[in-house]
Order: C-alpha cells, then structure tokens, then sequence
C-alpha cells in the first residue's frame, strides 16, 4: 500500500555566505533550490550584505531568503538542503564560522516542530537582522508561529550595518 501523497507546504530558506566570491554561492544556491526534488521555487529576495553574527575578523555576509512550495517532509527539505551546503563545500568547524554557504529552513508552513536536527521557526528568525529584512521584502505578511507578523517583527530589529545589494 502505497503512502498518501503530502499536500504542497510553503517554505521559506535563508541563505548566507561569506567565503569564495558570497554574492556567486548565492546566486547559485538560489538557481539551485530551483531544481530541488517535489519543490516548486517560488520567489526570492534582494539580497542584502549583512556584518558577520560570529567571531571577530570575518569578511561581511551576503544573505537572501527564498520562497518555495514543497511536498517534501521537513526533515527531507533538510536532507536536500544540506546536500546542497556540502556541494558548495561547507565546513562546520566553528559555531557562527565563515562559510561558503548556509542554508536554513526558516518556516515550513505554520509548523512548530523541535527534534535534535531541526527546530521550526528556526531558533533566533524573530531577533536576526539578517533573517527577517529579506523575509520582509519577500513576504511581510507571514506570520512566525509564537512570534507574530514578518512586517512587525523586521520593524522592530536593529539593522544597522545591513544594506541591500
């Protein structure tokens, strides 16, 4: 017996990188995301350069958020997105450490979900500069279950040092 088909969910995945020319891995992961497995890319953001959130001394970010409508179970999207981070030869040697590209599930519809590989709303979307500025540009109107709405939320954080590209 075959599994019920999932019902489309729409997502949202930020994207950061800081290494190895940041505004090409973003461009690319976005052309990418596009030819994710039961994922329909939807739209994305401006991109903004944003100042590092971790140790001292790194280069500034290039980040952007995209829109896309997935059949894919959360933990799946993960899987795919990590592929992706591992073609663009992510390192995971320092928390908060400069890389060529991360990519992070933002929002999967309105799931709440914590387990020890994912946390939905990704922990900190409500207080990152960087996160909730193109979140804002791409969809002011979605709102951040135990949060509220994008368009307050971006309203509300300091985002000095951010400008858009």
């Amino acid at each position: 017996m075959r599994a019920a088909p999932r019902a489309p969910v729409r997502a949202f995945i930020g994207i950061g990188a800081n290494l190895d020319d940041p505004v090409a891995q973003v461009t690319t992961a976005l052309d990418e995301l596009a030819h994710l497995p039961a994922t329909r890319f939807v739209a994305a953001s401006p991109l903004y350069r944003t100042p590092p959130m971790g140790p001292p001394g790194q280069p500034a970010y290039v980040n952007a958020v995209a829109e896309v409508v997935t059949t894919l179970a959360p933990h799946a999207l993960l899987d795919e997105l990590q592929r992706l981070e591992q073609a663009h030869r992510r390192v995971r040697a320092e928390r908060w450490g400069p890389r060529t590209l991360d990519l992070d599930l933002l929002l999967y519809g309105d799931l709440t979900l914590v387990d020890e590989r994912l946390s939905i709303p990704h922990p900190g979307i409500a207080c990152r500069a960087f996160v909730l500025l193109p979140l804002a540009a791409l969809a002011p109107e979605i709102h951040v279950p135990g949060h509220g709405c994008v368009r307050e939320l971006a309203a509300a954080v300091d985002s000095a040092g951010i400008s858009r590209l």
